[in-house]
């Protein structure tokens, strides 16, 4: 299905988060209906972000839950209306990803602390930017539907500039589910698991060294070995220095 796909129900309501690809949405659907959950009750479908891999089936889930109001972030929403497939990573020349984007247009948008309910739960929006700059997360109970945040091993969702990643922000959003204080993060690839301060901790320092290496381009906020090397130029180079 290309990411994990959330479904929250009271009683007979019921919202999905994210939908996957488009050829795996029937499946999905039939799933929910061995659950007997009517299709009709669908409150929302909600797009973590724009990725391919988390939305691109959207537009034919809209069209099998027609009361569903599609949900998002802004950035997620012009992504997907404006079909922009480098951004949501449907169009990857090098790699040979060509997929297509069907257009979804959006019912309303969220973002941070506004909230949505289902029967008598109720999810609160975080918004977590990094690894685009609509990523949001949704904190219910004691759970924390984390998206491409970060994942049980301690990787994180992929870093890309043409992507939307930020860094810095990144950081940010990864000590904010750090420090909270829910138990347990849903991610959108892999197992759910604990929330274990040590292991965003050491997230965190990893991704605190890119801030200052050529690894992910621009997505840096410096380089300081080039001010080294000029500073070695300027007082002459000397090569047994290594």
């Amino acid at each position: 299905m290309g990411c994990a796909v959330y479904v929250v129900h009271d009683g007979s309501d019921w919202l999905m988060i994210d939908v996957g690809y488009e050829d795996s949405v029937a499946e999905v659907i039939d799933l929910i209906r061995e659950v007997d959950l009517p299709l009709a009750n669908c409150r929302y479908l909600v797009a973590t972000h724009a990725d391919a891999d988390h939305v691109q089936g959207l537009a034919a889930a809209k069209a099998l839950l027609p009361n569903a109001k599609v949900v998002g972030h802004p950035r997620t929403k012009a992504v997907l209306e404006t079909e922009d497939r480098v951004t949501s990573y449907a169009l990857i020349p090098a790699q040979g990803i060509d997929e297509p984007m069907p257009p979804v247009p959006f019912d309303d948008t969220i973002d941070e602390g506004d909230t949505l309910t289902v029967g008598s739960q109720t999810l609160t929006v975080w918004s977590t930017p990094g690894h685009t700059d609509g990523q949001l997360s949704f904190r219910m109970n004691d759970l924390l539907f984390s998206g491409d945040n970060i994942y049980r091993d301690g990787g994180v969702g992929n870093i890309d500039a043409h992507h939307g990643s930020d860094l810095p922000e990144f950081i940010r959003s990864l000590e904010r589910i750090r420090d909270c204080d829910a138990e347990w993060l849903l991610p959108s690839h892999g197992p759910i698991f604990r929330n274990n301060p040590a292991v965003l901790q050491d997230s965190i320092d990893r991704l605190k060294g890119y801030l200052h290496l050529s690894d992910f381009g621009t997505c840096a906020v410096d380089w300081p070995l080039l001010e080294e090397w000029d500073d070695e130029l300027a007082r002459g180079f000397d090569s047994q220095r290594g």
